[in-house]
Order: structure tokens, then sequence, then C-alpha cells
């Protein structure tokens, strides 16, 4: 007999689909994102599902964009995390849906803002932003919204840089990717 109980489902509304098992979820959420290490994997979304198959955990896995470096060093980190649990993982790399910045949950807004990088907005606020149009990227450090656009690469892809007219300190912003 196939034993196939979803564990988990991750995105913005994560919530548990069947049988959970929390020491998995844990687990999961446990492995930081190797670009942005106080986020972890479920905080990002990155992870899809993970489903116990004839006693193998296998763990789908979306990343950010699709060239993303990091999806190599997450898949092993998601082996490596399990087995040390006791649990033999297949980790599968799925493009479609495409991940958006929606999948990060309210968690990792929050964790994103405390390290330095100001959470995404809606899509329409952040192409206003990134045109240098409105002043609506919160600073990290002071809260202002009196910031400007200095580049719209940042460290990484997915990130530009902004710099507070208040306090006057550098930040990051992730873009809104959808």
């Amino acid at each position: 007999m196939t034993e196939n109980n979803n564990i988990l489902s991750s995105g913005k509304s994560a919530s548990p689909l069947g049988q959970l098992d929390s020491t998995v979820l844990s687990i999961l959420q446990s492995i930081s994102d190797p670009e942005i290490p106080v986020l972890s994997i479920m905080d990002m979304g990155v992870v899809r599902s993970a489903v116990v198959e004839n006693g193998m955990i296998k763990v789908q896995i979306t990343p950010t964009y699709s060239g993303c470096p990091a999806m190599d060093v997450i898949g092993d980190d998601i082996k490596s995390a399990l087995k040390k649990a006791g649990y033999t993982a297949d980790v599968e790399l799925v493009l479609s849906p495409a991940w958006t910045s929606d999948m990060i949950n309210e968690e990792g807004r929050k964790a994103l803002e405390k390290y330095g990088i100001a959470p995404p907005l809606d899509v329409i606020s952040d192409k206003k932003a990134l045109l240098g149009n409105e002043k609506i990227v919160k600073c990290t450090n002071c809260g202002s919204t009196n910031t400007k656009l200095v580049s719209q690469f940042g460290s990484t892809a997915c990130k530009a840089q902004f710099q507070c007219n208040d306090c006057l300190e550098p930040f990051e912003y992730f873009k809104c990717l959808k």
C-alpha cells in the first residue's frame, strides 16, 4: 500500500493539507534562505509542498526567479536536515506556477524589515517606487518614507538600493516580483 499523506503546503496562506507532521515542518522551518539568512525557506515560500510517499519525504521547491543560484544549496540543505532527523528526502524543482513575492509570509516580511531590507510593496506601488515617482518605500532604520531610489539593482536581482533622506542611511528594498 502506498502511503501518500500531504504534510504541508507553503505560500502566503500556508496551511496544512491532511496529516501534518510537525517534526518535518519544524525541520523545513529551520532551514535558512542562503541569500537572506534571517528568513527560512518556509518564510520565503519556496517550499511548495512536502509529502510522504512510500516512506520518503518528497519536497517540491520553486526558485524566486528561474536563474536563482541558491536552489541547489536549498535542495542540499533540505536533504541534509531531513537526513539528520532520520528521513530520506527527494527534492524536486518546480518552475510553474512561478514564485511571486506574495509568497513571502508575514513573519518573513517582518524579518526582512528587521534585517534592513524593506519588504515588497504591491505591483503598482512597486513600479512607482522603482521609477522614483513616489516616496513610498519605508526606511528600515527610522521608518520614514522620505526615501529615494539609488539604483534599481541591489546585491541580488530581486533587490533595489534606496537611501533615506531623513537618517541618510542606505538600505535595500525587495522588489515586488509577479
